[in-house]
């Protein structure tokens, strides 16, 4: 009886354990995709790249790369920035599961076109996002 009551209590320690790890994971997740979308809608390059990864790869849903890399990435963003006066996003909806972020915008890229809507699916690896995928 004594060895059954040690098993569960093991059981439910590990069973606690991982539900607090994956909770971690997901508010860490959270916080990053959040963190630059709010720097996205200030136009704030700096802050804007704080939260992805060196190596950082973008895609076109499903597969298709379009660069790699923060440098390119910061290219790519600071030239929107420049040329895009209106642009915003708008989160509609968020889906977090484990290291992923799913987010559901809708986008205001000028004030003059009819709002976009997109999805982003940002991969959280290391502290850091590593990998989005968009799709519209």
């Amino acid at each position: 009886m004594k060895n059954l009551l040690l098993i569960a209590l093991a059981f439910f320690n590990i069973s606690f354990c991982i539900a607090q790890d994956k909770s971690t994971i997901e508010q860490e997740a959270t916080s990053l995709a959040q963190e630059q979308l709010d720097a996205y809608n200030k136009r704030d390059i700096e802050a804007f790249l704080k939260p992805y990864s060196e190596n950082v790869k973008v895609y076109a849903f499903p597969d298709q790369l379009l660069y790699e890399g923060k440098a390119k990435m910061r290219e790519e963003y600071t030239s929107m920035f420049n040329r895009l006066p209106d642009l915003h996003c708008k989160l509609v909806n968020r889906i977090v599961l484990n290291n992923k972020v799913i987010d559901h915008e809708e986008v205001v890229v000028m004030k003059s076109q009819p709002k976009i809507y997109a999805i982003a699916v940002y991969t959280i690896t290391d502290g850091k996002i590593s990998e989005v995928r968009f799709m519209q």
